[in-house]
C-alpha cells in the first residue's frame, strides 16, 4: 500500500507545486486540522479548498490525477461521471438552481484541499469533493490508513442514453442488493426488511462520527452554512415533499435508528450463495478505491469473516420504488437510498466506524510518537 501512498504524494506535490501563493491559502492546510478534515459533504455546499472554476486547466489535471490516485479504474470513471451529471441537473431542473451562488449545479464545484505536507514516507491527508462526491484519504508514515468516509451519489441515477441502456454510474449498488433481498426465505426476509417504507436519505447523513441511536439530519443541516429566508423554508418544504411521498412516520425512522448493534438479517443466517451475493455488493463499495487498498478490506470478509456482517432493507423490494439499505459491522457501515426525484436520486456510502478519517489510527500514532 505504500506505492498508492507514493502515488499520491508524488500527484499532491505536483500540484501544490503549481499553485499561487492565494490558491495555497484555500488548498494548503497544515495537518492535523481535525476540525476541517473531519467535514464531509455530498450536497452542492462548500466543500472547503480549492475549487476547480478556481484553476487553470494544467492545474484541473493534475487534480483529476490526484483524485485518479485514490481510486481504482473504475472508481475514478464513476466520479468522474458523477462530476458530469451536473450539467444533466441543471438541464433536468430548467437551468434554475443557485444555492446563493450564480450556478448551483456546477461541473467545476469540486473542491480540493491538502493537509500536511505530502512526500514519501510522511503523515499527510487529502479530501476532494463536491455535490455527490467526497473522497478522503489519511496517509500515516508512506502508509495509506484511512481511506473513509467514501461517498459516491447520482442524480438523476439513471438518465437516456442513445441506445437502449441507460446511464446508471450507481447500478451495481442498487441491483446486487436487490437481488440479495429479493432471494431471502420468507425467514430471512421478515429479519432482513426493518419497514415497509424508507428514510428519505441516509440515516448517518455526514456527521464525521457514527453514534448510537443517529436518525437522518434535517436536509438543512447537511450544508456547510445555513441559509437564509426563504431557501432555508424551501429546503424544509422539499424534505417534507419527499417524506410524504413515501409516508414516512416516526415508526418507520425508528426501525432504521442507527445502534452499534446492528440490524437486520445476520450473515450467519445467510446460505453461502446469499453470501456470495453480499460480497459481491461489497464489492461494488470497497473496489472504488485501489486495488491494494480494496484487497486488504476484502480480506477481512473471506470465508468466516462474512459473518460479522448484518444486512438491513427498507421500503419495497420492486424495481422503481423507493427503497434504503445498510450493511453493517464492527468495523464497515454501508448505506445506500433512493428515494427521491421519483426514485431517480441515489446516495451510496461506505465508512468505517472506529476508524473513519483515519481516527482510531492516528490516535494509535500519536500514542507511540509520544511514546518515543
Amino acid at each position: 500500500m505504500s506505492a498508492v501512498a507514493d502515488a499520491m504524494a508524488d500527484a499532491a506535490g505536483e500540484l501544490l507545486a503549481s499553485l499561487s501563493p492565494d490558491q495555497r491559502q484555500l488548498a494548503a492546510w497544515p495537518f492535523p486540522s481535525d476540525d476541517e478534515r473531519q467535514r464531509w459533504f455530498y450536497t452542492p455546499t462548500d466543500h472547503g479548498g480549492l475549487t476547480l472554476h478556481q484553476m487553470d486547466d494544467p492545474q484541473q489535471r493534475l487534480v483529476m490525477r490526484l483524485l485518479a490516485s485514490g481510486l481504482s479504474r473504475p472508481g475514478y470513471v464513476t466520479a468522474a461521471t458523477i462530476m458530469g451529471l451536473e450539467n444533466v441537473l441543471d438541464e433536468l431542473e430548467g437551468w434554475r438552481a443557485t444555492f446563493d451562488r450564480p450556478r448551483g449545479r456546477d461541473p467545476s464545484m469540486y473542491y480540493v484541499r491538502v493537509f500536511g505536507r505530502p512526500e514519501p514516507g510522511g503523515t499527510w491527508a487529502w479530501r476532494f469533493g463536491g455535490h455527490h462526491v467526497s473522497i478522503n484519504h489519511l496517509v500515516v508514515d508512506g502508509e495509506v490508513a484511512a481511506c473513509t468516509p467514501c461517498f459516491f451519489g447520482a442524480d438523476p441515477a439513471s438518465s437516456p442514453l442513445l441506445g437502449p441502456h441507460p446511464l446508471r454510474p450507481l447500478a451495481g449498488a442498487e441491483d446486487i442488493a436487490r437481488d440479495l433481498v429479493r432471494g431471502l426465505d420468507p425467514t430471512q426476509a421478515a429479519r432482513a426488511i426493518a419497514s415497509p417504507v424508507p428514510p428519505v436519505d441516509l440515516v448517518g447523513a455526514n456527521r464525521s462520527r457514527l453514534t448510537d441511536g443517529d436518525l437522518p439530519l434535517p436536509l438543512p443541516a447537511i450544508w456547510r452554512q445555513p441559509f437564509g429566508e426563504p431557501l432555508h423554508s424551501a429546503m424544509e418544504a422539499t424534505q417534507q415533499r419527499a417524506e410524504d411521498s413515501v409516508g414516512l412516520r416516526p415508526e418507520h425512522l425508528e426501525a432504521v435508528r442507527f445502534t452499534t448493534a446492528p440490524k437486520g438479517v445476520a450473515a450467519t443466517a445467510l446460505t453461502a450463495s446469499q453470501q456470495d451475493t453480499l460480497r459481491a455488493l461489497l464489492d461494488v463499495y470497497l473496489r472504488r478505491v485501489p486495488d491494494a487498498l480494496a484487497d486488504a478490506e476484502a480480506s477481512k470478509y473471506a470465508g468466516d469473516g462474512i459473518g460479522a456482517l448484518w444486512f438491513l432493507w427498507a421500503g419495497s423490494i420492486t424495481p422503481g420504488e423507493p427503497h434504503y439499505y445498510r450493511v453493517q459491522g464492527p468495523r464497515l457501515v454501508v448505506e445506500y437510498d433512493n428515494t427521491q426525484r421519483g426514485v431517480n436520486h441515489a446516495h451510496a456510502v461506505w465508512r468505517d466506524p472506529v476508524n473513519d478519517f483515519g481516527a482510531d489510527v492516528l490516535a494509535a500514532h500519536y500514542r507511540t510518537c509520544h511514546t518515543n
